[in-house]
């Protein structure tokens, strides 16, 4: 799903933030043919024989009438407006592979919860089909959105950003009391796996990590899943004409994300690196 009411650093997704679709640029594969600016009724598209192509963001009206003409796919539109039908017959052509596997539907973004009537008419279509249901979710919504949503779950995968509110609200816009809240409100009959996104330098300190084991102890969490930083969206964000905002951060190296892992373990919670 498109639209998320969070802006983190680390946002491997870039493309999801905006809930409306977007154009995506690869100048490498560019072949300066012209197409796209003139099919551009608005002139937003510039083609400088030195310079390369130039797009006026602030000019781009999102016809995307540039992406139809593009021969190389140096232009891409990001995000379909879809109905939920669209969306199950897309989901019916892998029904078999589901239940051969015990796998099932997951629900991400952005923040899913931002389309909160689209995902729980989503998420019902899916359960009515008997399939097996997972949310992938900041919680950040309110507790009417997302009990909603949750009475067509079977599992939910929640983001631990930063437990300290100031710090969590630095580094994505908005605190994390709403989010905390939701997660101690989930019923005790739905499956949760706790995610930390690893970012080294913000949420990676011993007293940051306490705090999280304490919480996932608190919930009876099934799990907890360490996801550590990686640059792999930083193209993405070229492609969206975007400054990368953690570009001097690194990925944390293995030993740390494994000591991580066994002082998470020592709260009695089963803890996994990447899943």
């Amino acid at each position: 799903m498109k639209g998320c009411p969070l802006e983190c650093w680390w946002c491997q997704n870039p493309e999801s933030i905006d809930p409306f679709p977007e154009l995506m640029v690869n100048d490498s594969k560019c072949q300066m043919c012209g197409n796209c600016a003139d099919s551009c009724s608005v002139g937003a598209i510039h083609i400088d024989p030195e310079k390369g192509r130039k797009i006026d963001r602030a000019k781009c009206n999102r016809c995307f009438e540039c992406v139809d003409v593009c021969p190389t796919g140096a232009l891409k539109k990001a995000g379909e407006y879809m109905s939920v039908g669209e969306v199950m017959k897309e989901i019916e052509k892998d029904e078999i592979f589901y239940q051969k596997s015990n796998g099932g539907v997951t629900i991400s973004g952005g923040e899913p919860l931002f389309q909160e009537a689209f995902v729980a008419s989503l998420l019902k279509a899916c359960k009515d089909l008997g399939l097996h249901t997972a949310l992938d979710t900041s919680g950040y919504a309110s507790w009417d959105t997302f009990e909603k949503a949750l009475k067509h779950v079977d599992l939910v995968l929640y983001d631990i950003k930063h437990m300290d509110p100031k710090l969590h609200e630095e580094a994505t816009g908005q605190n994390n009391e709403l989010i905390l809240s939701n997660l101690r409100k989930i019923p005790p009959d739905k499956r949760v796996w706790l995610r930390i996104p690893l970012v080294p330098g913000f949420n990676d300190t011993e007293d940051n990590l306490k705090k999280v084991g304490e919480l996932g102890r608190e919930i009876g969490v099934e799990k907890v899943s360490i996801l550590p930083f990686h640059k792999l969206g930083e193209g993405k964000y070229k492609q969206l004409d975007r400054e990368y905002p953690i570009g001097e951060t690194e990925t944390p190296i293995k030993e740390q994300v494994r000591q991580i892992q066994k002082f998470l373990e020592g709260f009695g919670l089963q803890v996994t690196i990447g899943e």
